[in-house]
């Protein structure tokens, strides 16, 4: 998530704001399910997908490359709109990028064994979860950190982009332990800004909610983007 979406910016994660403990939780509980709602339908789109044969439609012609463009540009239009919209058409919105996230993704069933794909989910969950508890309990500020990931962040997607016409593995493996280490270290940050921004808009729920989503989207992206990396190291095929 970008830093300038967050107002707050010190280093006293308490702010000068008393804040309900109770409901800040039951708020940060409801962007996690938000998030594990959106995993488990492009989990099934993608098995929906590939069981039905639907992968090698999509894999025709330029659909795939379509369908990828289509993904980018609905996440950056939530990401920018989502505090905008009324709750219904960003919970819509939310749901719809779950379903083309999975789409895109079944071809990965094509490529790796369905062991290993189950393995490196539950990898990545533990991962996840731990780098989340971390964020969620430092007293540390990680904005500068952020700061730090976000550059790494574009500097790995400029590679990658390089290495589509140069091929190499070496560049290949490299851009994947800075993808690891990149998204492993965002998801802490943005579960530490998503705890600060709820904690600012506890007291409207409308808003409160909007956070929820855009946060369930942000740390949706963290989690997709470290399963996909770790695949290459834990992906395994017949």
């Amino acid at each position: 998530m970008n830093n300038s979406q967050y107002p707050y910016s010190g280093s006293d994660l308490d702010g000068e704001v008393l804040v309900d403990d109770v409901l800040l939780g039951s708020a940060v509980r409801r962007t996690f399910v938000w998030m594990a709602l959106g995993l488990a339908i492009t989990g099934l789109a993608s098995h929906f997908v590939f069981s039905s044969n639907l992968v090698y439609k999509l894999l025709e012609g330029y659909t795939f490359w379509f369908l990828l463009i289509a993904e980018v540009a609905l996440v950056l239009f939530l990401s920018g709109r989502v505090m905008k919209m009324s709750i219904p058409v960003a919970t819509g919105a939310f749901v719809l990028y779950a379903v083309l996230s999975g789409v895109s993704l079944s071809p990965i069933y094509l490529a790796y064994t369905y062991e290993s794909i189950a393995t490196t989910f539950f990898i990545t969950a533990g991962m996840f979860g731990a780098m989340a508890v971390y964020g969620y309990t430092t007293k540390r500020d990680l904005t500068s950190l952020g700061s730090i990931l976000f550059m790494g962040l574009i500097g790995l997607v400029l590679a990658g982009i390089v290495n589509l016409f140069l091929g190499s593995t070496t560049v290949m493996w490299i851009t994947s332990v800075l993808g690891v280490l990149i998204f492993t270290g965002l998801t802490a940050y943005d579960v530490q800004k998503v705890k600060v921004m709820l904690a600012q808009t506890l007291a409207d729920e409308e808003t409160s909610k909007r956070v929820s989503l855009l946060g369930a989207l942000s740390l949706y992206l963290d989690f997709i983007n470290l399963f996909l990396y770790l695949l290459r190291f834990f992906g395994r095929r017949d």
